[in-house]
């Protein structure tokens, strides 16, 4: 039986666990599923993956990627994985090539989709700044190795699984790299991915774009964008919709000013509603939408909050 390793990040638990759908895409359900945690919340993990393994080793710094890669690098010798799967985010992308470079195997990043070719993994992801789709297949026989766009993928499986849990000691820790200067602690912000409403503006609302700020507020959501709001420097990248941006699943979303190109498309995924608002009745987002409104993005937002306030 096919061995899946997924590493478990601290403060993206719930993403991690969603990786079990991308095991399900590679292989089905002969695979058994085993989730990786040096510092991480376990409880997200447990009942869903068949093994759970710790390391609690007093030496290890877990902000180190190079002392992370000797240790999984190790662990992979004892048990021989036939894929490990990691999270894209700022560490992801730093600890998955360094893991690669130790284990000598290649690793395609940000995957957003799973195929099969002749048998073996295609795994794909956008290239050329998201205008094409590449497909990649590992024609060696070792590790496969990917890092997934967080939010791609979505576990929804509800059987509860008999976790072993078992903490792994490392033979040799490797001296840190890094110097431990200072600590500042990272405020606290919401993520576009765990909102169930996001009102979110294109060009069409690029001159107006603070004013959804009042609207997301009001229907207890968040604030997101296009990518031509981004470069325009209106919005942080970390609001991005998109395949170079967040893939996002809120039960509402509200595409105000936004053309609907391929590249934003991407981002949406299972959205339950969509409401479009765009002077183009024929925009490519219009297509998609449950409820088109025909008009002016600020005019809509401004009647929007008025009606809101007014308890109609």
């Amino acid at each position: 039986m096919k061995k899946c390793l997924i590493f478990l990040e601290k403060e993206y638990e719930k993403f991690c666990v969603d990786l079990l759908k991308t095991a399900e895409e590679i292989y089905g359900d002969a695979y058994e599923s085993c989730a990786l945690s040096f510092d991480a919340d376990t409880e997200p993990a447990e009942g869903r993956f068949d093994e759970l393994i710790t390391v609690t080793d007093e030496r290890v710094q877990t902000y180190d990627v190079s002392v992370l890669s000797g240790i999984i690098g190790e662990l992979h010798q004892e048990q021989q994985f036939d894929s490990i799967l990691i999270l894209a985010t700022h560490f992801g992308r730093m600890l998955a090539p360094s893991l690669a470079m130790e284990l000598g195997t290649g690793l395609v990043a940000d995957i957003t989709k799973i195929g099969h070719h002749k048998d073996q993994i295609e795994m794909i992801r956008p290239a050329f700044s998201g205008k094409i789709l590449a497909g990649i297949i590992n024609t060696r026989d070792n590790a496969v190795m990917m890092s997934v766009r967080p939010g791609v993928f979505l576990y929804e499986d509800v059987k509860e699984k008999d976790t072993r849990i078992w903490e792994y000691s490392p033979k040799e820790v490797r001296s840190p790299k890094i110097e431990h200067v200072s600590r500042r602690e990272k405020p606290k912000s919401r993520d576009i991915r765990e909102s169930e409403v996001l009102v979110s503006g294109g060009g069409g609302i690029l001159d107006d774009f603070d004013m959804l700020d009042g609207l997301a507020e009001r229907l207890g959501g968040m604030k997101s964008a296009s990518r031509r709001v981004v470069d325009s420097g209106k919005a942080d990248r970390s609001i991005q919709v998109g395949q170079s941006g967040k893939i996002v699943h809120p039960r509402l979303y509200m595409a105000i000013g936004i053309c609907g190109v391929l590249q934003h498309i991407a981002g949406l995924n299972r959205v339950e509603h969509l409401i479009a608002v765009n002077t183009n009745k024929n925009a490519p987002i219009c297509s998609l939408a449950d409820i088109v409104v025909e008009g002016d993005a600020r005019t809509f937002v401004e009647k929007m909050i008025k009606r809101i306030d007014s308890g109609n």
